[in-house]
Protein backbone atom coordinates (compact mmCIF):
# COMPACT_ATOMS: atom_id res chain seq x y z
CA UNK A 1 0.00 0.00 0.00
CA UNK A 2 1.21 3.54 -0.98
CA UNK A 3 0.36 6.29 1.73
CA UNK A 4 0.20 9.69 1.39
CA UNK A 5 0.24 12.78 3.72
CA UNK A 6 -0.49 16.37 2.63
CA UNK A 7 -0.67 19.12 5.44
CA UNK A 8 -1.70 22.58 3.14
CA UNK A 9 -4.54 24.81 2.67
CA UNK A 10 -7.71 24.40 0.63
CA UNK A 11 -7.94 25.96 -2.63
CA UNK A 12 -11.50 26.46 -2.01
CA UNK A 13 -15.04 25.08 -0.40
CA UNK A 14 -15.37 21.27 -0.36
CA UNK A 15 -18.22 20.41 -2.68
CA UNK A 16 -20.44 17.33 -1.22
CA UNK A 17 -22.26 14.96 -3.51
CA UNK A 18 -24.04 11.92 -3.69
CA UNK A 19 -23.05 9.08 -5.45
CA UNK A 20 -24.68 5.87 -6.56
CA UNK A 21 -26.44 6.35 -2.41
CA UNK A 22 -22.71 7.19 -1.33
CA UNK A 23 -21.63 10.38 0.29
CA UNK A 24 -18.37 11.90 -1.35
CA UNK A 25 -16.62 15.52 0.06
CA UNK A 26 -14.55 16.95 -2.86
CA UNK A 27 -11.66 19.43 -2.08
CA UNK A 28 -8.36 21.01 -3.62
CA UNK A 29 -5.32 21.34 -0.81
CA UNK A 30 -2.48 23.58 -2.14
CA UNK A 31 0.83 23.06 -0.73
CA UNK A 32 3.54 25.95 -1.77
CA UNK A 33 7.30 25.55 -1.22
CA UNK A 34 9.99 28.47 -1.97
CA UNK A 35 13.57 27.50 -3.81
CA UNK A 36 16.67 29.58 -5.49
CA UNK A 37 17.09 27.99 -9.59
CA UNK A 38 20.65 27.63 -10.95
CA UNK A 39 21.01 31.52 -11.10
CA UNK A 40 19.95 31.93 -7.62
CA UNK A 41 16.52 33.85 -8.07
CA UNK A 42 13.89 32.58 -5.59
CA UNK A 43 11.15 30.98 -6.70
CA UNK A 44 7.75 29.66 -5.73
CA UNK A 45 6.04 26.05 -6.56
CA UNK A 46 2.77 25.30 -5.48
CA UNK A 47 1.27 21.48 -5.87
CA UNK A 48 -2.30 20.72 -5.83
CA UNK A 49 -3.61 17.62 -4.31
CA UNK A 50 -7.33 16.82 -5.53
CA UNK A 51 -9.27 14.56 -2.65
CA UNK A 52 -12.17 12.96 -2.89
CA UNK A 53 -13.33 11.85 0.85
CA UNK A 54 -16.02 8.76 0.98
CA UNK A 55 -17.84 8.93 3.85
CA UNK A 56 -21.51 8.71 5.76
CA UNK A 57 -20.42 11.24 8.27
CA UNK A 58 -20.39 14.33 6.82
CA UNK A 59 -20.65 17.20 9.44
CA UNK A 60 -16.61 17.58 8.84
CA UNK A 61 -17.94 19.55 5.28
CA UNK A 62 -18.63 22.37 6.95
CA UNK A 63 -15.37 23.09 8.16
CA UNK A 64 -13.77 22.63 4.64
CA UNK A 65 -13.81 26.17 3.65
CA UNK A 66 -11.34 27.76 1.63
CA UNK A 67 -8.10 28.92 3.26
CA UNK A 68 -8.28 26.49 6.35
CA UNK A 69 -5.08 24.59 6.70
CA UNK A 70 -5.83 20.79 6.84
CA UNK A 71 -3.87 17.72 7.51
CA UNK A 72 -5.08 14.40 5.18
CA UNK A 73 -3.99 10.90 4.47
CA UNK A 74 -4.63 8.58 2.29
CA UNK A 75 -4.13 6.89 -1.31
CA UNK A 76 -2.78 8.11 -4.06
CA UNK A 77 -3.92 8.22 -7.86
CA UNK A 78 -1.66 10.24 -10.73
CA UNK A 79 -3.37 10.67 -14.33
CA UNK A 80 -2.00 12.06 -16.62
CA UNK A 81 -3.72 14.33 -19.64
CA UNK A 82 -2.31 16.52 -22.67
CA UNK A 83 -3.23 20.41 -21.48
CA UNK A 84 -4.60 22.86 -24.16
CA UNK A 85 -1.01 23.88 -24.58
CA UNK A 86 -0.21 20.60 -26.26
CA UNK A 87 1.96 19.50 -23.23
CA UNK A 88 1.95 16.17 -21.18
CA UNK A 89 0.87 17.11 -17.33
CA UNK A 90 -0.33 15.02 -14.45
CA UNK A 91 -2.74 15.39 -11.66
CA UNK A 92 -2.67 13.79 -8.45
CA UNK A 93 -5.86 12.91 -6.62
CA UNK A 94 -6.08 11.42 -3.24
CA UNK A 95 -8.65 9.00 -1.65
CA UNK A 96 -8.66 10.27 1.75
CA UNK A 97 -8.79 7.86 4.86
CA UNK A 98 -8.00 10.16 7.79
CA UNK A 99 -8.25 14.19 7.71
CA UNK A 100 -7.76 16.66 10.60
CA UNK A 101 -8.55 20.05 10.86
CA UNK A 102 -5.43 22.08 11.35
CA UNK A 103 -6.83 25.87 11.44
CA UNK A 104 -6.30 28.41 9.51
CA UNK A 105 -7.94 31.06 7.70
CA UNK A 106 -7.13 33.82 10.52
CA UNK A 107 -8.82 31.81 13.05
CA UNK A 108 -7.78 30.96 16.39
CA UNK A 109 -6.71 27.36 16.61
CA UNK A 110 -8.58 25.25 18.96
CA UNK A 111 -12.46 25.28 18.49
CA UNK A 112 -12.77 23.94 15.09
CA UNK A 113 -9.77 21.44 15.51
CA UNK A 114 -10.77 17.81 15.31
CA UNK A 115 -10.18 14.16 14.20
CA UNK A 116 -12.29 12.58 11.25
CA UNK A 117 -11.56 8.96 10.59
CA UNK A 118 -13.23 7.05 8.02
CA UNK A 119 -12.36 3.81 10.36
CA UNK A 120 -15.41 2.83 12.12
CA UNK A 121 -15.47 3.57 15.86
CA UNK A 122 -12.30 6.01 15.64
CA UNK A 123 -14.34 9.17 14.35
CA UNK A 124 -13.93 12.31 16.53
CA UNK A 125 -14.87 15.53 15.86
CA UNK A 126 -13.63 16.84 19.70
CA UNK A 127 -11.08 18.86 19.96
CA UNK A 128 -7.27 17.14 19.88
CA UNK A 129 -6.29 15.94 23.08
CA UNK A 130 -3.43 18.54 24.43
CA UNK A 131 -0.05 17.29 24.64
CA UNK A 132 1.85 15.62 27.97
CA UNK A 133 3.58 18.29 29.57
CA UNK A 134 6.14 16.61 32.01
CA UNK A 135 5.56 18.22 35.85
CA UNK A 136 8.17 16.31 37.44
CA UNK A 137 11.54 17.58 37.24
CA UNK A 138 14.00 14.94 34.77
CA UNK A 139 16.24 12.31 36.99
CA UNK A 140 19.54 13.74 37.79
CA UNK A 141 22.40 12.00 35.67
CA UNK A 142 25.05 11.37 39.11
CA UNK A 143 28.09 10.47 37.22
CA UNK A 144 29.59 10.01 33.28
CA UNK A 145 31.92 7.11 34.42
CA UNK A 146 30.52 3.77 33.23
CA UNK A 147 31.90 0.69 31.90
CA UNK A 148 30.93 1.47 28.42
CA UNK A 149 33.58 0.61 25.99
CA UNK A 150 32.49 3.52 23.80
Amino acid sequence: MIKLQVIGNLGGDCIQKEVNGKTVINFNVAHSEKYKDAQGNLKERTTWVNCAYWTDRTAVAQYLTKGKTVYAEGTPEADGYTNKDGQVSATLRMRVQNIQLLGGNGEVQGSNQGNVTNAGSNYNTGAPTNPVVRTEPAPQVTSLDDDLPF
